[in-house]
């Protein structure tokens, strides 16, 4: 079989002239594509792949603040959510399982990293000054001098970034992925209140910054485009093949 096209410097590079879309119907469910994900079908995996990468890779990078390691961890949490399919309970969410284990890859990274983290409970509780004044800084432009909406996208997302991490993944969560607060409080495993009181809190925050145009780009906040998209989704699948965790041939 011919190898994959590698870039200078090894990295997978997807070919679009040898990329074959999921044989699995739009329309499966997500109980439909687990199971036969489980069984070994690539194409099933891709197709959850598909579904939750936008949501996945907003997740992740929510927490790490950096488009190439949010893609990493996505992959690599892909990967071990791959590996425990056969352990999914098909009356559980699947979107949360999976935000569940990105949150817990991406943590771990910081934690590799020898990242600052600082308890929840003290974050929570803190009167820290730094909290008040976090998004109040010169970022380098202002709205008012931004004449393209793709400019003041930039500069919002900028904004995310500078939130605190407990605030910062609960505001993706809720407010650019619109996920309810139930599924939030079970995809990060905390109090419904407590998803409450953080995104009222995020929400506080950025409109010390942006006051009332932080509504206007969410929608537009870190794009997920069909290029990233496809680099995420072949980079599974070939690591999953070398693996063995697809173990028919989709294409």
């Amino acid at each position: 079989m011919e190898a994959q096209p590698r870039n200078p410097i090894g990295e997978f590079m997807p070919d679009p002239s040898r990329q074959t879309r999921p044989s699995i119907s739009s329309q499966a469910t997500d109980a439909e594509l687990v199971s036969q994900a489980v069984r070994g079908e690539g194409a099933a995996f891709e197709a959850i792949m598909r579904r939750y990468n936008r949501l996945l890779f907003r997740t992740a990078r929510s927490i790490l603040k950096s488009d190439v390691e949010a893609e990493d961890a996505l992959q690599e949490a892909y990967l071990r959510a791959w590996r425990a399919l056969g352990g999914f309970r098909s009356e559980a969410r699947l979107s949360t399982w999976l935000v569940r284990i990105v949150v817990n890859e991406a943590l771990a990274r910081l934690d590799r990293k020898a990242a600052r983290i600082i308890p929840l409970d003290t974050l929570m509780n803190t009167t820290d000054p730094e909290l008040q004044v976090s998004l109040t800084g010169n970022p380098a432009q202002q709205p008012e001098n931004m004449a393209m909406r793709s400019e003041f996208r930039r500069l919002l997302e900028a904004r995310i970034d500078l939130l605190p991490e407990v605030f910062r993944t609960v505001f993706m969560l809720r407010a650019v992925e619109e996920m309810s607060v139930e599924e939030v409080s079970q995809a990060l495993e905390i109090p419904e209140a407590t998803v409450r009181t953080r995104f009222f809190r995020a929400r506080s925050l950025l409109r010390e910054g942006l006051a009332s145009q932080v509504d206007m780009a969410l929608d537009e906040a870190f794009s997920f485009d069909g290029a990233r998209c496809d680099r995420i989704v072949l980079g599974v699948l070939e690591r999953a093949q070398a693996e063995g965790l697809a173990t028919k041939n989709d294409g």
